[in-house]
């Protein structure tokens, strides 16, 4: 008896119970995809860790490059110091301002001597000198010298100990220098400073050749009503009267003035540009310096009773309120245009 098949047909089967001999490219699917692995990232989840570490690293570059442009700029501005005549010097650690200021007290004492102030002076200047220094300092101990203006120019560092001071001074009617070196003991031996060799009188720098300038086109008809308001503004802010000055002055401002320790003498000068309302003026006035207690005044003919008469500049601030000119402002003028 004949055992049955216990293979069953698939009805989708064309070629019957067996298989087929031809294979379909259908049968080769792509496989499953993977499970990511624990605690990895796959597909665009692992963007961001790149973009963060490129953030970064530019971030570290950006560091590097800013530090290593800053650093020799702060060294460079760290060895800087401005002199009291606004020249910036290198200071190679040298304190700049107290050692000017230890030059200009010895150029003081220094630069003024007399035989009748000899025992004096030596006295003074050994506060300045080494031990066993020459307490005359190279002067031989006659004729005379005197200084006055004395004040400190400029300072040139060796190092962090030695320097070069120039110190400037008024000598009769010439201008010098006095070249005064100076060593600085350090932090650690309580900052004291010590005159280390002696000094150089120079020449100090000639002045400064000044350009013309061209002066500004002027308003001859406000000037002519600007000068008797100004000779009255003047007048009271020589001698303190208030009322008075108010008179002169804008609404909604007020001046200080002298309060008497002048006396108006004369308006020498107004220049008015041409503008609006409001304008920038200068004025030269002319004012009498009391002498003494005498109360000067410019009609008087006695000498002694005279005061000197001073011109100064100034430059004003006028509004014109109405059919008049009021002072808003005052101040010095600055370079007056001839």
């Amino acid at each position: 008896m004949a055992r049955r098949s216990t293979v069953q047909h698939d009805p989708r089967i064309a070629d019957g119970p067996g298989l087929s001999a031809t294979l379909d490219t259908a049968d080769f699917d792509a496989p499953p995809p993977r499970r990511p692995r624990r605690g990895g990232w796959s597909g665009s989840g692992g963007r961001w860790l790149v973009w963060t570490g490129r953030i970064i690293l530019w971030a570290l570059i950006v560091v590097i490059v800013v530090n290593g442009i800053r650093a020799p700029f702060e060294r460079f501005t760290q060895q800087e110091a401005v002199t009291p005549n606004g020249v910036a010097v290198a200071n190679n650690g040298f304190p700049v301002d107290r050692g000017m200021a230890f030059a200009a007290q010895f150029a003081g004492v220094y630069l003024n001597f007399s035989p009748e102030d000899d025992a004096s002076r030596s006295r003074k200047l050994a506060a300045f000198l080494p031990d066993a220094s020459d307490p005359r300092m190279g002067w031989d101990g006659v004729g005379k010298l005197a200084a006055v203006a004395i004040q400190p120019y400029d300072i040139e560092t060796t190092d962090a100990h030695n320097a070069v001071v120039s110190v400037a001074f008024q000598s009769g009617p010439r201008r010098l220098m006095l070249s005064v070196p100076i060593y600085y003991s350090g932090e650690d031996e309580a900052k004291r400073f010590v005159v280390s060799g002696r000094p150089a009188i120079l020449p100090a720098p000639a002045p400064a050749e000044l350009p013309q300038v061209a002066p500004p086109e002027t308003d001859d008809a406000a000037a002519a009503e600007l000068k008797p308001q100004l000779e009255g503004f003047f007048k009271d802010y020589a001698s303190g009267d208030a009322a008075g000055l108010q008179r002169y002055v804008a609404a909604g401002k007020t001046l200080p003035s002298f309060g008497g320790a002048f006396t108006f003498a004369e308006l020498k000068k107004v220049v008015v540009p041409v503008g609006g309302a409001t304008r920038e003026i200068q004025a030269v006035v002319v004012w009498v310096v009391p002498n003494g207690e005498a109360q000067a005044t410019p009609n008087a003919t006695d000498p002694a009773a005279v005061g000197a008469r001073l011109e100064q500049a100034y430059r004003l601030t006028v509004e014109k309120q109405g059919d008049k000119w009021f002072v808003a402002d005052i101040r010095g003028a600055g370079r007056v245009v001839d």
